[in-house]
């Protein structure tokens, strides 16, 4: 019997993308119920074939006790498309089918929340630079109309 595909979401993050795997159904049963891979085998092995335009990288092979996990691939470049297949097999059953490519433009929602923060930044220091001018030229310490009196000079 082969395993999989396993069920795959890829969300973006800043300079990394998110990735959940959903282990793929068995199709045993045991006493009616229908029996998890993880009931069958206790852990698996998944491996992640990350793709961009650099090519395709296979990410060191790691082990799940879980239906449902999730991933963080980091170091990636902003506003850069990936791709990411996951293939999952037992220490029983090497037989296994990957899944399909999702793809995602890594940083795409992040970077929207930094601009905003950007331009919220640059909003705060032009009112502290515009108060700060303000202030001095109350005091007069620049644009001064009037020359002091000559008994100061």
């Amino acid at each position: 019997a082969f395993l999989g595909p396993p069920e795959v979401n890829v969300t973006p993050c800043l300079r990394c993308i998110n990735v959940t795997i959903k282990l793929p159904t068995s199709h045993y049963r045991e006493k009616g119920k229908l029996l998890s891979l993880i009931d069958i085998y206790e852990e698996l092995d998944y491996e992640i074939t990350v793709k961009s335009q650099d090519g395709e990288h296979k990410r060191p092979w790691e082990k799940t006790t879980e239906e449902v996990f999730s991933t963080v691939i980091e170091e990636l470049y902003p506003s850069r498309n990936y791709c990411v297949s996951v293939v999952v097999t037992a220490s029983l059953n090497k037989h296994s089918i990957p899944s399909p490519w999702k793809c995602v433009l890594s940083d795409s929602m992040a970077r929207s929340g930094y601009h905003v923060a950007a331009v919220a930044g640059a909003v705060c220091v032009s009112l502290v630079v515009a108060a700060a001018l303000k202030c001095l030229y109350a005091g007069g310490y620049f644009l001064q109309s009037k020359s002091l009196p000559h008994a100061l000079v």
